[in-house]
């Protein structure tokens, strides 16, 4: 039988009209029984499309005998916080009271019969979990209490409301909906260049946060727009020019809208996050040439950019004093190299026009290499040979061989990635985190950067953190070693103790104080990467830094419903938050010998979790399992089913 609240016109209250507890909404009435019958009162605010709202009523407020037990010594009143915002800014700032720390949805607030609150919380499980205590367990607690006017607890409630403001208001919040998914790809749509791919015209950056944050959505809402746009710009790049044929890896951005002549330069940061782009992309994309251009990549980063397990930040752009020296050729030298391996005339024509290289030149005189054609010929692999031979004679340009955490990070994370195509990659990248983590990690201190061989002093910021933290994640769903998994939370617990207010991040407190930047710049800003890391640990360890991840999501919320393009792995989070991750476990051998087929499925937030529990796999959501299989291969559809 329906409740009071299906005369209501709130779509929230109207979702709660069939639960057994007798809700009421907010009303005179209600207060007025709850003192003439000297009950407690429950408060429970939401809103129509909060999932953790929803997790409780499920689990809460469809529970029968929890409803019993409310509705005997309870008067509970649901509120919509669209609806009524002023009372629910009003408990939010109870709840930072009584618990010091910003509150969420949904909201849960026990008060006296005289309507003075005493205890806040969010969401509250049906049962004890860990050391949070069940719903039944605390209303069991209350009810007695406050039947027998309990003095400790009503002296509290007066202090308490004492201590309230109620001219001071929480800032509110932007509601994020699916629909700014399709905001995103429409202002993406608008900036994008069709001729040659990419999302600006000159300079070029490759953007590869908005790739990402395509590709995903390409994944989950199969959105054809955002296939092509991503398609066409990976494609494009990889012919050459910004992307280095003849060495491998990525240069900084392109001068030009062709991708051709670049900004020389080499980042660490650049190579690692467009090595896990590609390598991710060539399984969605079923693109074998993708997973080529990140192992190219890759070979030279760790060839050219690493010692001692440790990556470099960057190599220039210029060598004696010239821009691009090292890297481009003379039309003749070609002719004379090529002629001089046997090629014929008419081959080494073929070669040069499918390179580029003319006697004119595309840069200055000389030539950058851009492969003209959408397969690489028979002779491409013996050319390029050929080509880095010619350099070999070249000074190399300078390289700095400062290393810094977040990057190195970035560029672990990436070889994780690709390690699950290629297992050689992941023992790479378990190298260089350990040895990461033996000159950056001393005596329970994370620092920032130092010279190769050098001790660090500078201590870390909040980018090292988060992608330290990301990359760890990474390493404990290649390797399931338990370390990594619990090094993270550590690593993340430190950042929200020393970084984080109350959904607010901040990039530095020490002797500048600087904000964090939810933007993407040169690389993802890091509140998305601490977003990625909180969500991964919900997900695999504990539902509070599921919590933290939401409040940080809602408090930038406004800004990222404007204009998401400016924060596309904010919108990717944001848009991971809102789908949720899968869990598949396992056991830890099986989860080994199928690495390469759990990374080729097709719905990208999914971890991974080693458990003895089954000897088949478990498909998870994030608060229960739905599906067993002995198949891997039947994995992906069982997500899909769940979606």
């Amino acid at each position: 039988m329906p409740n009071r609240l299906q005369y209501e016109d709130s779509p929230y209250l109207q979702q709660h009209k069939e639960n057994p507890v007798d809700w009421w909404p907010w009303c005179d009435e209600a207060f007025e029984k709850a003192k003439a019958e000297n009950k407690g009162i429950f408060i429970s605010i939401g809103y129509s499309s909060c999932h953790w709202c929803h997790v409780m009523e499920h689990e809460v407020f469809e529970n029968e005998t929890i409803a019993a037990y409310l509705n005997e010594h309870f008067i509970s009143i649901k509120v919509d916080k669209e609806e009524r915002p002023d009372i629910d800014k009003h408990y939010q700032e109870v709840h930072q009271l009584l618990n010091r720390r910003a509150g969420g949805w949904p909201t849960s607030i026990f008060s006296t019969p005289e309507n003075k609150p005493f205890y806040a919380a969010t969401y509250i499980p049906p049962e004890p979990v860990d050391r949070n205590m069940g719903f039944m367990q605390l209303i069991e607690i209350i009810a007695p209490k406050i039947k027998e006017n309990d003095e400790k607890l009503f002296q509290n409630a007066d202090e308490i409301e004492s201590y309230l403001r109620p001219d001071k208001r929480p800032t509110e919040a932007k509601e994020l909906q699916l629909a700014i998914v399709d905001t995103f790809v429409k202002q993406a749509s608008h900036n994008y260049e069709a001729t040659y791919g990419g999302f600006s015209t000159t300079p070029k950056f490759p953007h590869v946060s908005t790739l990402t944050a395509l590709l995903n959505i390409t994944a989950i809402e199969g959105d054809k727009e955002a296939e092509k746009m991503l398609r066409h710009t990976l494609e494009q790049m990889q012919h050459g020019g910004m992307l280095d044929l003849v060495d491998g890896g990525f240069c900084r951005y392109s001068t030009d809208d062709k991708w051709l002549v670049p900004h020389f330069e080499k980042m660490t940061y650049d190579n690692g996050l467009l090595i896990e782009l590609y390598s991710k992309a060539s399984s969605l994309l079923d693109d074998a040439r993708l997973l080529v251009t990140a192992k190219e990549s890759a070979d030279f980063m760790l060839e050219k950019m690493a010692e001692a397990d440790l990556f470099y930040s960057a190599s220039d752009a210029d060598t004696e004093g010239e821009e691009g020296k090292y890297f481009v050729y003379a039309y003749d030298e070609v002719v004379s190299c090529l002629q001089a391996e046997g090629y014929d005339k008419q081959k080494v024509e073929e070669i040069t026009k499918a390179l580029s290289i003319t006697p004119e030149g595309n840069f200055e005189g000389n030539n950058v290499v851009q492969l003209l054609l959408d397969e690489r010929p028979e002779w491409f692999s013996d050319v390029m040979r050929l080509l880095r031979g010619l350099r070999e004679r070249r000074q190399y340009p300078f390289i700095d061989k400062k290393v810094q955490v977040s990057w190195n990070a970035m560029m672990i994370s990436a070889l994780y990635t690709l390690g699950d195509f290629e297992p050689a990659y992941r023992d790479q990248a378990t190298a260089h985190l350990d040895a990461l983590l033996a000159s950056m990690y001393i005596d329970g201190t994370l620092y920032h950067s130092t010279l190769i061989h050098k001790k660090p002093k500078v201590t870390a910021f909040l980018e090292d953190y988060a992608y330290l933290g990301r990359a760890l994640i990474k390493a404990y769903e290649s390797t399931f070693d338990e370390a990594y998994l619990l090094l993270a939370q550590q690593f993340a617990n430190t950042a929200l103790m020393n970084f984080y207010e109350e959904g607010r991040w901040y990039f530095s407190k020490g002797e500048f104080v600087t904000e964090a930047e939810i933007g993407d710049s040169s690389y993802p800003g890091s509140v998305g990467v601490m977003v990625d890391l909180l969500l991964s640990l919900g997900a695999l360890l504990d539902a509070k830094y599921h919590h933290f991840a939401f409040k940080t999501l809602e408090y930038y919320s406004l800004k990222l419903s404007k204009t998401p393009i400016y924060f596309p792995y904010f919108l990717d989070q944001a848009h991971r938050y809102m789908k949720e991750d899968r869990i598949v476990k396992g056991q830890k051998e099986r989860l080994l010998e199928n690495l390469s087929q759990l990374a080729k499925l097709s719905y990208p937030y999914v971890r991974r979790y080693a458990t003895q529990e089954s000897p088949e796999f478990m498909i998870c959501g994030m608060q229960s399992c739905f599906a067993n299989t002995q198949e891997v291969s039947s994995i992906d559809e069982l997500i899909k089913s769940s979606l």
